[in-house]
């Protein structure tokens, strides 16, 4: 029984050190993607290596510092913007290719979920004067995505110019969210699938989809950086499967 026993451990063994010599063996891909997708490209990541066919290597951060980054010789493979503008700027200097239009998603208003604002989000509404002396979080409108889709909305809304003064201006739109998260800040507005993954904010409002322009995640191949594994993956991302992923997530899914 002990022998058994003793095999059985060895046999666990062996199988634990083949899988991660298989893991090992796989192909990476490094993926350059948006914060946002952090929670449901891991998952898929997770996903497209047990089915043997590469390891992903992922960078999540603001779209713009990662196009930055492209641009000055980073080794991506593959690029998930949060906006078309950022892969526009990567198109224009030809170093992406293969480009589709991937996701969208909602801009959302959230509070601390032990918070009692309630507010709803029509043109003029009084945002500044619910802040009283707080800060507002947002994505850095001058750079961040989430941060010039929030400037847009505000400003077709009619209240920018008196919220402006009262930002919390953050990297990336999970920087934006944990300023509200924890507390420091009593409104900030992110992107409704962040919103559902943090308990520890709730969605006061969803802005009005005509409140600012469509919000398209384009993903693509960095120009020669486009292995079998990457071209592989993007296609994976955009399958049947991969697209379940996304929508329980809270993405809309092209």
């Amino acid at each position: 029984m002990i022998r058994r026993h003793f095999l059985a451990l060895v046999a666990a063994g062996l199988m634990a050190v083949s899988a991660a010599a298989n893991a090992a063996d796989l192909p990476d891909v490094k993926v350059f993607a948006a914060a946002s997708t952090t929670d449901a490209l891991n998952e898929l990541g997770a996903s497209f290596a047990a089915q043997g066919k590469g390891k992903l290597v992922a960078s999540y951060a603001s779209s713009s510092t990662l196009a930055k980054q492209i641009e000055n010789g980073a080794p991506a493979q593959v690029f998930i913007s949060a906006d078309e503008q950022w892969a526009d700027y990567l198109s224009d200097r030809k170093l992406l290719s293969g480009r589709v239009a991937l996701l969208g998603n909602r801009l959302a208003l959230i509070a601390p979920a032990s918070s009692k604002i309630e507010l709803g989000i029509l043109p003029h509404f009084p945002l500044a004067q619910v802040l009283k002396d707080g800060r507002l979080a947002v994505g850095d409108p001058d750079h961040v995505p989430v941060g010039i889709y929030t400037k847009a909305a505000l400003t077709k809304l009619g209240v920018w110019t008196e919220v402006e003064p009262k930002l919390a201006r953050a990297d990336s739109v999970r920087a934006a969210m944990a300023y509200v998260d924890r507390e420091e800040c009593p409104l900030g507005i992110v992107y409704t699938t962040d919103a559902w993954i943090d308990p520890k904010v709730r969605i006061v409002a969803t802005f009005p989809e005509d409140s600012h322009p469509p919000i398209i995640y384009p993903a693509a191949l960095v120009a020669g950086q486009e292995t079998p594994a990457a071209r592989e993956f993007l296609a994976f991302i955009q399958s049947d499967a991969a697209k379940d992923v996304w929508r329980k997530y809270g993405f809309l899914v092209k």
